[in-house]
């Protein structure tokens, strides 16, 4: 199922270059806390929350297309947000993109919490 995101705008988050190659930072957006790493020619946008124990994925090193939690070595690719050690445990993923040399990313709002 293919979710229509054209009415969700992109949101800049850091110039490019900022983020160094093979590391994430953390940003928030929409409400939510987002993850952004780079692989020295593109962008990767995630959810920064491992779902394990919720520690911060974006500080967590970055090798090859996977990023790893520093807590648990809990580690998913941030191509589609797949565990890979169970692909089918996700966290969400994010389209992101540099425009005007800067990095955006698209993050719907996140839902409140009851």
């Amino acid at each position: 199922m293919t979710t229509d995101n054209s009415d969700i705008p992109f949101t800049p988050v850091s110039s490019a270059g900022e983020i160094p190659v093979g590391e994430g930072r953390t940003f928030e957006v929409a409400g939510r806390l987002v993850a952004i790493f780079f692989d020295g020619q593109s962008y990767h946008a995630m959810d920064d929350l491992c779902p394990h124990m919720g520690a911060s994925l974006g500080s967590g090193p970055f090798v090859d297309g996977i990023v790893t939690c520093p807590w648990h070595a809990w580690r998913f690719q941030t191509c589609d947000g797949a565990w890979c050690d169970n692909p089918a445990l996700k966290v969400d993923i994010f389209p992101v993109r540099v425009a005007n040399n800067m990095v955006e990313v698209q993050v719907p709002e996140s839902e409140p919490k009851e």
